[in-house]
């Protein structure tokens, strides 16, 4: 049986598995909210396949959204 999708997400593979994967899903976990909190504070003028798209960059640059790591970042770090 073939899923249904809402027509936004047929743009290809990256927005089909975000839309059956976790969009409108209730998320519990600090270190997925966290992400989703930086994800979206990026995406300001942006389009959310261009956040999604650059999703592993944000993972690296963010040392993979460890909130308790990213609270001990440096002056240097945050430069």
């Amino acid at each position: 049986m073939e899923k249904i999708r809402c027509g936004w997400c047929e743009k290809d593979d990256l927005y089909r598995r975000y839309h059956d994967e976790e969009w409108g899903r209730a998320v519990y976990d600090d270190e997925t909210i966290f992400e989703f909190l930086i994800l979206e504070s990026f995406q300001a003028g942006l389009s959310w396949y261009t956040i999604l798209s650059k999703r592993e960059n944000f993972r690296k640059a963010f040392d993979y959204f460890d909130y308790k790591k990213i609270a001990l970042y440096n002056n240097e770090k945050i430069e």
